[in-house]
């Protein structure tokens, strides 16, 4: 037995409701799982231990809309050690209204291959509501507080 194998580490999974309790060890180039219930398990464990991911949910900014912001989230998991970049980055835009549910309102974000995605609709607010907005990824960098 080498020093590899007392290292133990061990995780909840998230894959499904169950939860199971994972204990995942090194054994030379190979990652053993142990307590998953069905084999989500094994890959989230594997997973976490070499390029662990996460999803990201914010609000970003809406200009011209009946609310202030509007709720998103990533398209895919983005690397757990760029979390703080994208907040950072997703804190300095801001979107025209209106917005419409699952519409993807920035395209590969940081080039880590993750569009931002509205969870809500947000309508424009005044009379003309259905006045639509550029196609493009209308984002407008914020600053100092005004955009």
């Amino acid at each position: 037995m080498d020093n590899s194998d007392l290292i133990i580490h061990e995780l909840i999974c998230i894959s499904c409701p169950m939860g199971c309790h994972l204990k995942i060890r090194q054994r030379e180039r190979s990652w053993l799982v142990s307590g998953n219930r069905c084999p989500r398990g094994e890959t989230y464990g594997i997973q976490e231990m070499t390029d662990p991911r996460r999803m990201i949910t914010t609000t970003v900014r809406v200009r011209g809309g009946v609310r202030p912001v509007v709720s998103v989230k990533t398209s895919q998991p983005v690397p757990k050690a760029k979390v703080f970049e994208v907040i950072r980055e997703l804190a300095q835009l801001e979107f025209n209204a209106p917005i419409q549910a699952g519409e993807v309102l920035f395209s590969n974000l940081l080039g880590l291959g993750a569009d931002i995605l509205a969870t809500r609709s947000v309508e424009a607010q005044g009379k003309n509501q259905t006045e639509s907005r550029a196609k493009t990824n209308a984002a407008f960098p914020v600053t100092n507080g005004i955009a």
